[in-house]
């Protein structure tokens, strides 16, 4: 298991811990209300937001200088972890997330989310490329908060959905190839299962781009069944991580376990059953890092 659910997950995963997802027994919920509203008031200058006085322009140059680099990650993924009790909510500090598989955040929003529920833009996809979508499903105190900002609400449809409907709209965007994520914020309050995309989405680009871990990878990787793999290479192109890819003299496909974020979206491409996703631990080459 992660750090963190060695420290948030009362023994087990720790999305899976249900006092995560209720703001009064963490903190008093007018604290955490007032951190939410600044933290979305403001989400925007996440994009241009500055680390130490440098700039997110040229920000994978800087990480890669010797020492500035090392100051810098050392920086970032300090206010992205931080667990302080006067966090800054415009830096968005403690918030991050972790890539699940589609049943795991079926069953988050049926047993575990607290409500209201609501459905609203995901604003990396508006900042990154203009395009409103509605794939960011919030619950709790941070529904209350969110549904009183026009940007984020569309116009044309109720906000507000029950844990069924939610779930029917969790596995229609991971069947789209969309990544399932939970999301700390701030830790170690849960209030948002997103369905992600790179590089739209910020936390997921601060990963790949940057190697920063603002983005975990699940608790689980693909295992391939070999003897089932027919070859029809529809998982390689649902694959945001190349972690798939097609042999052409062996007619079949591999897996780079070293890509793999354990998301479980390529399952939805095979019709032949010839991928599944096993605990990341049980994995032989598994060096336990997320």
């Amino acid at each position: 298991m992660c750090q963190w659910c060695m420290k948030h997950g009362a023994g087990k995963k720790w999305y899976l811990n249900s006092k995560n997802y209720f703001a009064d027994q963490i903190a008093p919920e007018n604290e955490m209300r007032e951190y939410l509203e600044e933290q979305w008031k403001n989400m925007e200058n996440l994009f241009i937001r500055k680390i130490k006085g440098f700039s997110s322009v040229g920000l994978g140059y800087k990480m890669k200088m010797p020492i500035i680099g090392r100051v810098l990650r050392a920086a970032a993924e300090g206010m992205i972890h931080s667990e302080k009790q006067h966090r800054n909510p415009v830096r968005a500090d403690g918030h991050f997330g972790q890539a699940i598989p589609l049943e795991e955040a079926k069953l988050i929003m049926s047993e575990l989310a607290a409500e209201p529920i609501i459905e609203n833009y995901c604003l990396c996809r508006y900042m990154q490329r203009g395009t409103k979508e509605c794939c960011c499903i919030n619950f709790g105190v941070l529904s209350e908060i969110i549904e009183k900002i026009p940007r984020y609400i569309p116009k044309d449809r109720v906000v507000r959905i029950d844990r069924e409907t939610a779930m029917e709209r969790l596995e229609e965007h991971n069947k789209k190839g969309y990544i399932a994520s939970v999301w700390f914020q701030p830790v170690p309050y849960i209030n948002a299962i997103c369905s992600c995309e790179s590089p739209e989405c910020g936390g997921l680009r601060l990963r790949t781009s940057f190697d920063l871990n603002a983005f975990y990878k699940a608790e689980y990787i693909i295992q391939l069944d070999q003897d089932k793999c027919q070859g029809c290479k529809q998982c390689v192109s649902m694959c945001q991580f190349g972690a798939l890819r097609y042999i052409p003299s062996q007619k079949r496909v591999i897996v780079d376990y070293d890509k793999c974020f354990g998301c479980g979206v390529c399952r939805h491409a095979c019709n032949n059953d010839a991928l599944k996703l096993i605990p990341r631990e049980e994995f032989p080459g598994w060096d336990g890092t997320y």
